[in-house]
Parts: C-alpha cells; structure tokens; sequence
C-alpha cells in the first residue's frame, strides 16, 4: 500500500496521505513522497489546481513520534529533495480538504494551503508547545486572529473546525460526503478564471500574507534553545508510551529569569 495517493481529474490533481493506521503521521518516506509528488505537480502543464486530503479519520496527525524516537532526533528526517509546496516555491493553488484531525505538522500542511474545506467535527492543533522549548508563537499571526486567540493556539489548546470556520481559517464546513465535492467545486471555480488571472492573484494574496519582524524571529530562534534539551524526546517518548511527561524544565533552574530579550533595531 503506497503511503500517498493521486487522482487526476482533468486538470485537478487530489493527492491523498495514506497511513491511516497511524493517523497520516509524517514519517520520513510520507515526506519524501510528497515532495515528489508536489515537484511533479508543479512541472506538469496539465494539472492547476490540487486538492489535499487524507484517508481514515485524520488529514495527518504530524511528526511521526515513533520514528522520531528510533531516530534517536525530534522533529522528523526532512526529504532529500526541495519540496516546494513546503518551501513556498510551488505557484499553483492548493485545496485542504480536510476530513479529521490535523494535528503539529498537519495543521502547518493546511496552513500552507489557498483554500479550506473541513469536515464538521475535524480537530486542529498548534502542538509544538508540547514537542519543543517553544510554542508555535507565529500561527495565529499568520492566520491575523487576535491575540488571545493565537496565544491559546500557541499554548497547544484544541480547536474545532466549527471554531476555526467562525474565526474564518476554514472557507467552507460541510458534512463527510459532500468534503471532496465541495473541494472539486472550488477547484472548478479557479479553474473557470483565465490563467494569467488565477496564478498572479494567488501569488499577490500569498505575497500579502503577515510575516514576522526578523527581530521576533531572531527571539524566536534564541527561545528554542532556552530550555533542557532532554525534554524534546521526554516528551515524544512520553506520548508514545501513553503515560505523563516527566519534564525537567531548565539546565539551570535560574534559567527561568534569564530570559532572552528582544533586540529592537537600533538598540
């Protein structure tokens, strides 16, 4: 059973994560293969729009805690080649059609995404408060939602489809058997526009999406080393075992009050 799946449908391309065992867990072949198959999207005049899916009760639960832990490394092997819906190198627009959880690294799959259709009851969350030293401090920024929003986005909290779509991350809610219809439709719309039209306003709208300072991602970078190292596994090994976390928190106790500043420029 191949780990990813394809349909084309004209000039739609629906790419479809295919571990549902383990919830469509990015282990390092699933990685490996969509940048594959997002690198061959991108080359092929055929094909305009995608559609982004998974198969089982999740879109992907993110890091593949069991593989990062034979690993003996938290985050995940990264594949050998670019991959550009990842990197932002990819110029056609992309559907989420999200039909249950996208969790960690699923949910940042839906955040790259144009356009998004959820399935009534889906579950997202921000869980790299939970994995790293450092909470995922830039995704309600991206998404521009008000602060206590992103601060309970970053702190790891659960969201409901139903919550985001009011929050207006999600476009469309709908119920499990009109998920892809609904996605080919919106497909069918991008594709009703004149090419040049389509591919320049996704690009503009990309282009006008929030980017923090790079003095907030200086901090950021300086944060994610602030902590005890050893509570990156602790907390995999953690979640696989089923049981709770024992966290060591700091090196150095005193490290609590050492906190990193924020350099400002011309400070």
């Amino acid at each position: 059973m191949s780990v990813l799946e394809t349909e084309r449908h004209g000039q739609i391309l629906v790419v479809r994560m295919n571990r549902p065992e383990r919830l469509n867990a990015l282990n390092h072949e699933l990685r490996s293969r969509l940048a594959e198959t997002w690198t061959e999207f991108r080359r092929d005049e055929g094909l305009e729009v995608a559609i982004f899916t998974g198969t089982g009760r999740a879109f992907c639960a993110g890091e593949d805690m069991k593989e990062s832990l034979a690993d003996g490394a938290p985050g995940g092997r990264r594949p050998q080649i670019e991959d550009p819906f990842m990197s932002g190198a990819l110029e056609k627009p992309v559907i989420a059609a999200v039909n249950g959880y996208a969790m960690g690294g699923g949910f940042m799959l839906v955040e790259r995404t144009d356009l998004r259709v959820a399935v009534r009851g889906a579950v997202f969350e921000v869980s790299e408060a939970k994995r790293w030293l450092l909470g995922g401090w830039n995704h309600g920024f991206l998404a521009n939602l008000p602060y206590p929003v992103a601060m309970e986005m970053a702190l790891g909290f659960r969201f409901t489809a139903e919550r985001f779509h009011e929050l207006g991350f999600l476009n469309r809610l709908v119920e499990p058997e009109a998920l892809i219809p609904t996605a080919m439709e919106m497909a069918q719309h991008l594709l009703s526009l004149p090419p040049a039209s389509r591919v320049n306003t996704v690009h503009m709208m990309r282009q006008m999406r929030p980017t923090p300072a790079p003095e907030f991602q200086r901090l950021a970078a300086k944060l994610h080393e602030h902590g005890a190292k050893s509570d990156l596994m602790e907390s995999r090994a953690a979640f696989a075992e089923k049981r709770a976390p024992r966290f060591k928190g700091w090196d150095d106790p005193q490290d609590r009050y050492r906190l990193p500043k924020l350099e400002r420029p011309g400070e």
